[in-house]
Formats: structure tokens, sequence, C-alpha cells
């Protein structure tokens, strides 16, 4: 099969296909998927580059998102069957390729209303918002969350989670078709990151008091600022961060605020069937509608690992096609 295979960690230009890989065996509680389209994740960068504490065995097949169909399934598998159109977050070999495996426990069944491509947008970014803003910052509905960069992947499914579940929900892009695409996902207010005054702009939709929540995308940048947005007993949830970061603790104390970080990967088995018994209620309902931005082949893997990090700004999620 054709898949990417990394020999050593390093730059984007370390993300090679090959076309003679062999296909994998699923096990008992495995399943085998012919892969459609992949979600490509920041964290997928770092791990390429070993950075990340996560250093995969090399060679290796980055990538965990990815929709397709079942191919084949284990003798022990029950939830799907050779031919359902499923969507996965877990890979046990990885996405970047034609054909995947998965265990049996982290697929689902794709609905009819979604493409492949949206699929493949679904798992870690929604998961992510659904985890960091009810299951962590424990959001509730009346409250104000602020989505610090919300025209990626998991902004936009923050903001449609907070729009559905009663939850007031203003956000940051930093270009005017980020901006209109976090406006159409639902946010009550949007404003531009990269704008002077913005900061000020934010405490005013509040009236002054701050905001309950904060899921934030880029704490290397914006913790500091964060902490002086918060209201009383206000939660910043750390969804992405690149760096180092100097803050002020004091702003924490007077508010008595809590800064908390969000792993997938801390998810307990129960933790996450609630996520996403959530997702495929959103998506039943019609409000989960995942935004797909830039869509790649397999090939040009490399110039989407440069475009979610570098890119001008982020809109929708970066998509491979297989």
């Amino acid at each position: 099969m054709k898949a990417i295979r990394v020999q050593q960690f390093g730059g984007p230009e370390v993300l090679k296909v090959v076309h003679d890989v062999p296909i994998p065996k699923p096990g008992d509680h495995d399943v085998l998927i012919h892969v459609k389209a992949v979600g490509v994740n920041p964290v997928e960068t770092y791990i390429r580059s070993g950075i990340h504490s996560m250093k995969p065995d090399l060679p290796y097949t980055p990538g965990n998102d990815c929709a397709g169909v079942v191919e084949e399934v284990g003798g022990a598998v029950k939830n799907v069957k050779k031919g359902d159109h499923i969507y996965s977050y877990r890979s046990l070999t990885g996405t970047y390729a034609e054909f995947t495996i998965s265990p049996a426990s982290d697929i689902h069944i794709l609905p009819n209303a979604l493409t492949f491509a949206q699929g493949a947008a679904l798992g870690i970014p929604y998961h992510t918002a659904y985890r960091g803003l009810f299951q962590k910052a424990k959001a509730k509905a009346g409250e104000t969350v602020l989505v610090h960069g919300a025209s990626g992947g998991v902004g936009t499914a923050a903001v449609q989670f907070c729009q559905a579940y009663g939850v007031n929900v203003v956000g940051t892009a930093g270009t005017p078709e980020g901006m209109e695409l976090v406006k159409k996902a639902g946010a009550q207010s949007v404003f531009n990151h990269r704008e002077a005054g913005y900061v000020e702009q934010l405490l005013a939709t509040t009236g002054g008091r701050g905001f309950d929540v904060i899921l934030e995308n880029a704490a290397h940048i914006n913790l500091g600022v964060d902490l002086t947005l918060l209201a009383p007993n206000g939660r910043v949830v750390v969804v992405g961060s690149r760096g180092k970061v100097e803050i002020m603790p004091r702003e924490t104390m007077f508010r008595e605020a809590s800064i908390i970080g969000v792993t997938l990967f801390r998810a307990s088995r129960e933790e996450s069937t609630e996520a996403f018994a959530a997702i495929q209620a959103g998506i039943l309902n019609g409000w989960l509608r995942p935004a797909v931005g830039k869509v790649y082949p397999l090939e040009k893997a490399s110039d989407a690992h440069v475009d979610i990090i570098s890119g001008p700004g982020a809109l929708g999620k970066l998509v491979l096609e297989v």
C-alpha cells in the first residue's frame, strides 16, 4: 500500500511517500480501515520533528484521525462490519496511509450527512473541545466562554458545542476569513487577535466582568493575557502551546482562577464514551458540522505540516485525501 513513512525526525521534508508498505493485519479487537481522508493535527508536527515527549520507533507512519470504509474486522469485533463508513481518532499503525488499523472501541459510524473529509475532522478536535469545555472546565449554560483562536479544528468545534449547550461564546481569529468562519459556527462576537486593542474589546463584551472559561489554543502567546480576562473563579483551559510563556501568578490569586491542561491521553474510557455520544448526537441533530479547510493529496503531507504551523491563519481543519 501507499503510505507516508518517516525514517528520521526532522522538518516536513522527512514525510516521504512509500508505495510498497505491507497492508497491516487486524487483531481480534481491531479493524482494518480503507482510509479516505486524514485529519492533520499540530501534535503530529511536534512528533515528526522529535521535540515531543512521545517519540515513536523509526520508521513510522504519522496520524490518528481518519475516516474511511471498514475493510476487515477482527474476530471479536461486533460494533462495525465490512463496508461501514466510519471515523476513528486512534490508530495503531498511523493514518497517513491507504490502510490503517484502529481498535474497534475507538471507531464510530460516520453518518450519511457528513463527507469523509468532515469525518476526518471529527475525532481529536471535537473530543478535545468537549473534554476541555465540559469535562475539565465544567462550563455551564449561561456562562461566557472565550475561544482564543477559534477558526481552526478545535476552535470551531468548541464554538459549536457552546452554541448548542446554551453557553455564551466569543471567539477570535487572525484573518477576516477566519472571523467569518467563527461567526458562522455560532459565536456571538468575533475579534481579530492580530489587531491592536482587541483585548480591551474582549473585556468590554463581558461588561468588564471577564470570561468564566477561556479555551486557549496558543498558550505560549496568550496565557498571560488570558489571566487578565478571567472572571472570578474563571478557568483557562490550555489545549495548545508551542513553547514557554511568562505569567503573573497574582492574576490568578485575587480571581481564585485556575489554569487547566488538557490531553486526550488522560481521558478515561468512560469520558471518551461520553464525548463521542455528544458528538454523534450533535451530528444527528444537525448542529455539528466540521469546518474543512484546505485539502491536500497524501503526497503533499509536508505542505500541510508547513501550513498548520506557519500558515497565515487557521481556516477550518486541514485534511489529506488518500
